[in-house]
């Protein structure tokens, strides 16, 4: 079956290739054509008493063989595009696809040999992720002007947002307020911010790699293998117990962090969680399957790739990835300004969208209506904070990074924005996270409890998924409201069996869509209600349950 769909897909890409090459050659025979009679009738008119004007032809065949590079070039940008596509599509199949088993093998033949196969498929680092040279979507996109201007119309809305937050300041103060108050609150106290990254940071540079050297220079000599794997393994949990999850809570919350500041710290923990726990599970299967097959015992991971990792934009370890030859520093300069200009996007988002529509809501008094209005009042800030996440995050910081360390593998999302079903976008959203779920969470639970809990293994996704998420959250806002944990689970499990890809047709991407916004703004709309509740109802000396309750439930009884 991966045959016949290689084979396949390799005649579809030679096909659009080749179209694509006739295309161009076509274009370029019927362009050379008018060119050369266009050149004749100059030729012919720049003929006078017998003489021809040779610098006037020579300088139309320099400017023919240049209009004619320029179409080589495009023609091998072509080609380059088809065929990058159909190697992207060849190689996402064939990762999904199970091992073909002959047909003549008995049944209970092919079931001890399948357990077999699952129990070892997951253990080389060359079963997972393939990593190649590859650019970004919207790299490519943006060199089409019709997608290009719709990047013109955001600049344009931001340029009418500040415009209107200015005009609003001078008639209510008299004056132009340029403070940014928000922004100066929100990423407030930042030295303990670098501080406590800088202590996450080392202590996962060290203690891993020391504890995998640690383990990895007995093994191959030690009769107790397992009660070694135990005992390193135990050490690497209670370091990421303590050292990388308590420490920095701890942090957080006695230091009274604000929210920026909050997000950036947890948000680096987790990163650095998952980067640690990929960098032990591959190297710890290299080394034990290379130790049953040949007795031999691996050179250990350079520290040199193993720091590099920590830096780069991807949380699949590899000794190696592909690398450009050389930084566009223009390029690193560009996507941090951009990251920048959504900042301030977000800031006269909230200041002008989101403020004036909280701020004195939990003085009103509660009815259906107001929560409805609420929900729809908050779509538009939503989707555009979804948007400005997206495009900052995904696509600018981490291609200035991928820049900056000449990683060569750009693709960190999918066009997410086609789906038909929200299993899709679930895939393409966010490839890098979504890697790391795919490879440490479902192939290895699929790995431990065989095939036939592939629903269990995809629960298991979503339930890692959504705490992560509403933990975030949590922590950030300083308060415990598990609206995200259920949409996630509820809304989002069901929509992935409903949604499925076997959904096609522009109708389902509409759904999927509406879908999207309306969630969104459920999502704005209940957490800035808790928020403002929380600002306007104090509480002194909570009880556990206290803490637990929604305030925005409760907080009208009190104003």
């Amino acid at each position: 079956m991966a045959q016949r769909l290689s084979l396949k897909l390799m005649a579809s890409g030679t096909t659009m290739a080749l179209r694509s090459r006739r295309i161009s050659a076509k274009s370029l025979e019927d362009d050379g054509v008018r060119t050369s009679e266009g050149l004749g009738e100059e030729y012919g008119r720049s003929v006078s008493n017998g003489k021809v004007d040779a610098d006037y032809v020579i300088n139309k065949k320099i400017q023919l063989k240049q209009k004619a590079e320029q179409m080589k070039n495009d023609l091998l940008r072509q080609i380059d595009s088809h065929f990058n596509h159909f190697v992207d599509n060849l190689i996402d199949e064939s990762t999904t696809l199970d091992s073909s088993i002959p047909p003549f093998i008995s049944a209970s033949t092919t079931k001890e040999h399948a357990v077999m196969a699952n129990r070892h498929a997951r253990a080389p680092p060359e079963k997972g992720k393939h990593f190649m040279s590859r650019r970004s979507l919207l790299d490519e996109l943006f060199q089409v002007n019709h997608i290009r201007t719709i990047y013109h119309m955001f600049i344009a809305l931001l340029i009418l947002f500040i415009v209107s937050t200015l005009v609003m300041d001078f008639i209510d103060e008299g004056r132009l307020v340029l403070d940014f108050d928000l922004l100066v609150y929100a990423f407030g106290r930042f030295p303990i911010v670098i501080s406590t990254w800088l202590c996450m940071f080392l202590s996962t540079l060290l203690v891993p790699y020391g504890l995998f050297l640690q383990w990895a220079s007995g093994y191959q000599a030690t009769k107790h293998r397992v009660l070694r794997t135990l005992f390193f393994g135990a050490l690497f949990v209670l370091f990421q117990t303590l050292g990388l999850w308590a420490a920095p809570l701890y942090t957080v919350i006695h230091f009274h962090l604000p929210p920026a500041s909050r997000f950036i710290v947890i948000l680096e923990q987790v990163r650095l969680m998952m980067k640690a726990h990929s960098f032990i599970r591959e190297n710890f299967s290299t080394v034990a399957v290379n130790s049953e097959k040949n007795g031999d015992m691996l050179p250990a991971p350079q520290f040199s790739h193993y720091l590099y990792f920590l830096f780069a934009p991807t949380l699949i370890y590899r000794d190696s990835y592909p690398r450009n030859p050389t930084i566009r520093w223009s390029y690193v300069a560009t996507k941090f300004a951009q990251v920048l200009g959504c900042l301030f996007y977000a800031y006269y988002i909230f200041m002008r969208l989101c403020i004036p529509l909280f701020r004195n809501i939990s003085r009103e008094p509660f009815s259906l209506k107001v929560l409805v209005l609420c929900i729809f009042n908050s779509i538009l800030p939503g989707v555009l904070v979804l948007f400005l996440a997206f495009f900052a995050f995904l696509h600018c910081w981490l291609n200035a990074f991928a820049e900056m360390l000449r990683f060569a593998d750009r693709m960190f999302y999918k066009d997410w924005w086609n789906s038909t079903s929200f299993a899709n976008y679930y895939r393409t959203w966010n490839v890098v996270v979504h890697d790391w779920l795919y490879y440490y969470a479902y192939k290895d639970f699929l790995w431990l409890f065989t095939h036939r809990f592939r629903a269990a293994a995809m629960l298991s996704v979503f339930t890692v998924s959504a705490v992560v998420h509403e933990y975030v959250l949590a922590v950030c806002f300083g308060f415990f409201y598990p609206v995200l944990f259920c949409l996630f689970m509820c809304f989002g499990m069901a929509f992935n069996f409903v949604l499925h890809d076997r959904r096609k047709g522009p109708v389902w991407n509409v759904l999927m869509w509406t879908s999207l916004f309306l969630g969104q703004g459920m999502i704005v709309c209940l957490y800035s209600q808790e928020w403002y509740a929380h600002q306007h109802c104090p509480l002194t000396n909570p009880s556990f349950l206290e803490l637990l309750k929604p305030r925005s439930w409760t907080c009208r009884l009190h104003s």
